[in-house]
């Protein structure tokens, strides 16, 4: 069974800074391309990050502020979260794709929210 548990989602200021983890269990991250989501209220869930053996890429909104990086040895992926600014609030999702099979999972999320 695949699960995919978020953690480290909370309150900062504008300008502070939050890691996200993302605890799997199920999967091994060497073949699934693994990435972060976010959904603002009233807005469509949009990419952030992902990472792969083939590499990373991250939005164009969130570039040189956020890094993901993946831990496979202990099955955790992260979103480093830096320069939080009031646009990044939203409930953070992390994700395992495995096109060529066509396998999507999604975790039950995790709230961000930067505000003075």
């Amino acid at each position: 069974q695949v699960q995919l548990v978020e953690s480290g989602g909370g309150l900062v200021q504008p300008g502070g800074s939050l890691r996200l983890s993302c605890a799997t269990s199920g999967i091994s991250l060497s073949i699934y391309t693994m990435g972060w989501y976010r959904q603002a209220p009233g807005k469509q869930r949009e990419f952030v990050a992902a990472i792969s053996n083939n590499g990373r890429n991250v939005a164009e909104s969130v570039k040189g502020r956020f890094t993901i990086s993946r831990e496979s040895a202990k099955n955790m992926v992260y979103l480093n979260m830096t320069s939080l600014e009031p646009e990044d609030t939203a409930v953070y999702y992390c994700n395992a794709k495995r096109r060529t099979l066509g396998l999507d999972y999604w975790g039950q999320g995790t709230q961000v929210t930067v505000s003075p």
